[in-house]
C-alpha cells in the first residue's frame, strides 16, 4: 500500500511574512522558503518573528533540502536562525537570493558550504520528490514558482508573483506555467497578498514614467527617494533615471547598500560610476544629487526618519528638497509614515506619495484578475491560498471557485495545519503545535513568549521592587522594606500609596518569618502574590512585583 504524502504549513497563513512549509513522504522532507515577519508595537524589544522549528528538529534526519522561491526577507530571513537549530543538508536558491543569503550568514558568522544556485531549467530529483521551477515576475530578480512531483500528486507554489507584460525585468514564463497546468496539478499554493484588490496591478513601467515626470519637473532641486531596499527593479529604474538626468546617487541605509552592491555585482543594476559618498554629495549642487535611502515605512531608526528629525550626521534637509515615498504603507505602518511626512512638511520640503494621480509605487503581488489568470493556467484540482491575512485567504478561495475549483476542494488553513495527499486525493490532516518564536538579537529565543508578556505588563503597568533585609537565622525583618518603582507611579506624587505598600510588605514578611520552614522562594512568591493583589485593590493595576530578599548572614536573596 502506497504511503501518504503530507503538506505541512509552518508559517505564512493568517499573516504577511514568515513563509515556510514542508512536504513529507516516508523518509524524506523538503522545505520551501524560510522567512521572517517583522515585529510590531505589540512585541516590545523584539526584532523579528520566525516559525517554530520544533517539527523540523524532531524530524531532522529526514530533511533533504530547503528550496527558496526568491530573496525577500519573508522568504529567506529565517535561514540564519533555522541553521542554528536544524541541520539542513542543502539549500537551493536562485542567484539573487543566494547572494543575499551569503551576506546574512556572513553577518551572523555562520559557515554553510552547501548553498546551491538553481536555474529555471533545472530539475532536482530525490527518492520521492522531483522539483523544478518557473520564472515569475516580482519586485526582485530571480523570482520563481516551484513544482514538486510527489508519489501522491503534484504541488505547485507560485511564490510571490504578479503578471506584468511590461516589467522592468523579465516577463513571467507564461508558456511553462501553462504547460505545467496541462501536465496536471493537484494542489496550487498561491500568493494571496493582493486578493482583495480589484483588477490588475499597475505595471512597473508606469512607476518609471511617474518618476521620470517628477525628475523632469524638479531639475534644480535635490531629490530624496525612500523605497524598499529589496525592490531591486525599482532601484534599477531609479538608477536609470538618475543617469538620464545626470544625477549622482548617494545611498543611506545598510540594507539599501547591501542590495545595491549585490545587484551591481550580479549585473541587475548598471552605472556603478553614479554612486558617491556623502562627502561628495554635500559638495555637489542640489540638481546633481539624488539621495536613495531606507525609511519608506517611517521606521524610527531608518535613514529618512533620522533625516526628517534633523539627526542624520551626514545629510541635512534643505527647504527646496523634494522627497519621494516610492512605496505603499505596510498594514500597521500608516501612523509612523504620517509622522515622518509631517516632519518633512514642517521643514518646508516638497513631498510626493503614491496616489491616484501619482503612480510612484506598484505592488509586486497579483491583484484579483492576475490571480484568476494563474488559476486558469495551472488548472488545479485543489487550492490552498497562502501568504496573507485571513480575509485575503478567504477571498482568494472564493476567486478559485469562480475559476472552476470545487468549493469543497479549497482550504483555508492556519499555521501548523497539514494536508494529506493520497493517490491525488487531498484531505485536511492533523495539526501540529506552532507558536511564534521571537528573535531578540542574533538568536531565536524559545522563552521569549513569557518575556514579551512581561514587557507588555511593564509597558502598561510598570514594575515595583521590594528590597527587604532580613536575619533568616533569627527570623527577623531588620528594617522597613525599601519600595522603588519604574513606570508604575510617580514617587513624589504617590508617597501615601508607597507607604501603604511598605507597611503591608512589612506585615507579610514578619508573618511569614514566623514559619520555621520558610524559604527564600516561599517568601518571594508570597510577597509577589499578596502585594500584587493589594496593589490591584488600591489602583486597579498589575505592575510586575520584584522582591529582593537579602539575608545579612549569607548575603543572598
Amino acid at each position: 500500500m502506497k504511503k501518504e504524502t503530507k503538506f505541512i504549513i509552518l508559517g505564512g497563513l493568517g499573516e504577511i511574512g514568515k513563509n515556510m512549509y514542508a512536504l513529507w513522504h516516508d523518509d524524506e522532507i523538503i522545505i520551501i522558503d524560510a522567512g521572517i515577519s517583522f515585529a510590531d508595537m505589540t512585541t516590545f524589544g523584539v526584532d523579528y518573528l520566525v516559525p517554530d522549528y520544533t517539527f523540523l528538529k524532531n524530524n531532522e534526519s529526514k530533511i533533504k533540502a530547503l528550496f527558496i522561491t526568491h530573496g525577500h526577507e519573508d522568504h529567506i530571513g529565517g535561514i540564519p536562525f533555522l541553521l542554528q537549530m536544524v541541520n539542513i543538508p542543502y539549500i537551493y536558491a536562485p542567484n539573487q537570493a543566494c547572494e543575499l543569503i551569503k551576506l546574512k550568514l556572513l553577518d551572523k558568522n555562520i559557515r554553510y558550504d552547501n548553498l546551491i544556485t538553481y536555474q529555471s531549467s533545472d530539475v532536482i530529483k530525490f527518492k520521492h520528490f522531483e522539483v523544478d521551477f518557473f520564472n515569475t515576475t516580482h519586485s526582485i530578480p530571480d523570482s520563481h514558482g516551484i513544482r514538486v512531483k510527489t508519489p501522491n500528486g503534484t504541488v505547485v507554489t507560485t511564490g510571490d508573483f504578479k503578471f506584468d507584460l511590461t516589467p522592468i525585468g523579465p516577463v513571467a514564463d507564461l508558456h511553462k506555467i501553462a504547460r505545467i497546468g496541462e501536465e496536471g496539478v493537484d494542489l496550487l499554493v498561491s500568493d494571496s497578498t493582493n486578493a482583495l484588490n480589484e483588477g490588475v496591478s499597475n505595471s512597473e513601467s508606469k512607476v518609471d514614467e511617474a518618476l521620470n515626470d517628477i525628475f523632469a519637473k524638479h531639475q534644480i532641486e535635490r531629490i530624496i527617494i525612500a523605497t524598499f531596499a529589496s525592490n531591486i527593479y525599482r532601484l534599477k529604474h531609479i538608477v536609470e533615471t538618475c543617469y538620464k538626468y545626470k544625477r549622482k546617487i548617494c545611498i543611506f541605509g545598510r540594507s539599501m547598500e547591501n542590495n545595491i552592491e549585490i545587484s551591481i555585482n550580479g549585473g541587475y543594476i548598471n552605472h556603478k560610476e553614479l554612486f558617491i559618498t556623502p562627502e561628495e554629495a554635500n559638495n555637489l549642487k542640489p540638481k546633481e544629487v539624488c539621495i536613495l535611502c531606507t525609511g519608506s515605512q517611517g521606521e524610527p531608526l531608518a535613514a529618512l526618519s533620522r533625516i526628517a528629525d534633523g539627526e542624520h550626521k551626514s545629510i541635512k534637509l534643505r527647504p527646496d528638497d523634494v522627497v519621494i515615498f516610492s512605496s505603499s504603507p505596510i498594514p500597521g505602518n500608516a501612523m509612523s509614515i504620517g509622522r515622518t511626512i509631517n516632519k518633512l512638511y514642517l521643514k518646508g520640503v516638497k513631498v510626493y506619495t503614491n496616489s491616484d494621480t501619482t503612480d510612484i509605487h506598484t505592488s509586486g503581488h497579483a491583484n484579483i484578475e492576475e490571480l484568476k489568470l494563474m488559476i486558469r493556467l495551472i488548472k488545479p484540482k485543489y487550492m490552498l491560498p497562502f501568504h496573507g491575512e485571513y480575509r485575503m485567504l478567504k477571498n482568494h478561495a472564493d476567486i478559485s471557485v469562480m475559476c472552476g475549483v470545487q468549493k469543497e476542494n479549497t482550504f483555508i488553513l492556519d499555521n501548523g495545519d497539514t494536508l494529506i495527499m493520497n493517490n491525488h486525493v487531498i484531505t485536511k490532516g492533523e495539526s501540529i503545535k506552532q507558536e511564534d518564536i521571537f528573535v531578540d538579537g542574533n538568536r531565536a529565543s524559545e522563552v521569549a513568549a513569557q518575556v514579551i508578556r512581561d514587557r507588555k505588563i511593564m509597558a502598561s503597568d510598570g514594575i515595583l521592587v521590594i528590597i527587604a533585609n532580613i536575619d533568616m537565622k533569627n527570623k527577623k525583618l531588620l528594617i522597613k522594606p525599601a519600595i522603588t518603582t519604574r513606570g508604575f507611579v510617580q514617587v513624589n506624587k504617590n508617597e501615601e500609596l508607597l507607604k501603604k505598600i511598605e507597611v503591608r510588605s512589612s506585615i507579610i514578611i514578619t508573618e511569614k518569618l514566623k514559619d520555621s520552614s520558610i524559604t527564600f522562594t516561599d517568601l518571594r512568591n508570597t510577597l509577589t502574590l499578596q502585594i500584587g493583589n493589594y496593589i490591584n485593590e488600591l489602583t486597579g493595576r498589575h505592575p510586575i512585583i520584584l522582591p529582593i530578599i537579602l539575608d545579612i548572614n549569607k548575603n543572598t536573596g
